[in-house]
């Protein structure tokens, strides 16, 4: 049986990290030094047993009495280079890095221009992004929730508790960020969000880029995109195309009820976009418009009521099955107009208008 620490009182920090009340864990959480030693801390809810792997060796850490937050201290003047290593339950020994002993993967550039409202790209810092930081690699995730008392990352990988992945705030910015590393693409998630009055609430990633089928509502990591592209030609006859002058007929069209498969089910975009080329094609238009293909809740709707914003919907395939809708396009010298419509914000509990 492990040694525990003598029972004492908890200092206010791992306190609030326990009750799930601490507006920056990492100032806990991680390494940490005091004096001549470094402190190790850990909240793995759920686990039996929990170890630092320092130089290839296993040292038990001590849990404190009657919670899951664990702790290790060693001497040495140098932070030490370590893993964790925990067994949940009953379950079987995992070891990998501490998400709190990482930097920040937000730039201060970048937090700046969001909070004047003039970063252009805001969708490549929030939502959930594979990448290495650090020389690790893993999956960073980021949201603004400027009036939260604490925001988690939840998924299948920690068993959705939200005590697990604790953001860090970015201070005045709103911004809240945690990289999770090991994590990879296909992970599902949300963030748990403790809002100003202490209520707790799940909310889907508005800046996922992929989203379970309804009526599941997570969000997916997805991979970084290996979509051929063969629209060069069209997007530089674009480059000179003279808009104001030329003439311009749009098809508008619904992707969920213009036309269904043989089964009576929703077309995938790739044989969306094959039949659609040649109609429009043979009509004479030079533009297609789609009605609202953002990922949204109600099959029966136009798809106003958007819950992802950057995300294709799940129903009519995936990123890259859309990537071939507008690659195919170009290809047959359609240009595609997208219906997006982020001031509609649905009731439901997972999206925005709450």
């Amino acid at each position: 049986m492990k040694a525990v620490l003598p029972r004492q009182p908890l200092n206010e920090g791992i306190r609030k990290v326990l009750a799930g009340r601490h507006h920056d864990p990492f100032d806990v959480l991680g390494c940490h030094r005091q004096g001549t030693q470094w402190h190790i801390r850990a909240l793995l809810p759920g686990t039996a047993e929990a170890e630092v792997v320092i130089d290839g060796k296993n040292k038990p850490m001590e849990r404190l009495p009657d919670t899951d937050f664990f702790t290790f201290e060693i001497a040495q003047k140098a932070l030490p280079d370590y893993q964790l290593r925990w067994r949940p339950g009953q379950g079987e020994w995992r070891q990998g890095e501490d998400p709190y002993r990482f930097g920040p993967t937000t730039g201060d550039l970048d937090l700046h221009l969001f909070a004047e409202g003039r970063h252009e790209h805001i969708y490549h810092i929030l939502g959930a992004h594979c990448c290495e930081h650090e020389g690790v690699g893993g999956v960073r995730f980021a949201t603004w929730a400027p009036n939260a008392r604490r925001v988690s990352v939840v998924g299948d990988f920690n068993q959705w508790h939200g005590l697990s992945h604790p953001m860090r705030s970015r201070g005045l910015s709103g911004v809240w960020e945690l990289f999770i590393p090991g994590l990879d693409a296909g992970e599902k998630y949300k963030f748990e969000v403790c809002d100003a009055t202490g209520k707790l609430c799940l909310k889907a990633d508005p800046y996922g880029n992929r989203f379970e089928m309804r009526p599941a509502t997570a969000a997916i990591v997805c991979p970084p995109s290996a979509f051929q592209w063969t629209d060069q030609q069209w997007l530089e006859q674009r480059a000179h195309w003279d808009w104001q002058h030329a003439p311009i007929s749009i098809y508008e069209f619904h992707p969920g009820s213009w036309r269904r498969d043989g089964e009576g089910g929703f077309l995938n975009f790739r044989d969306m976009a094959r039949q659609l080329a040649d109609y429009v094609s043979q009509l004479g238009f030079t533009h297609v418009e789609l009605l609202p293909i953002m990922e949204h809740p109600l099959d029966d709707s136009w798809g106003y009521q958007t819950t992802g914003y950057f995300a294709p919907s799940q129903r009519f395939g995936s990123p890259d099955d859309f990537r071939y809708f507008v690659d195919l396009m170009h290809q047959r010298d359609i240009g595609v107009i997208l219906d997006w419509v982020p001031a509609h914000f649905p009731r439901d509990a997972h999206a925005l208008a709450r």
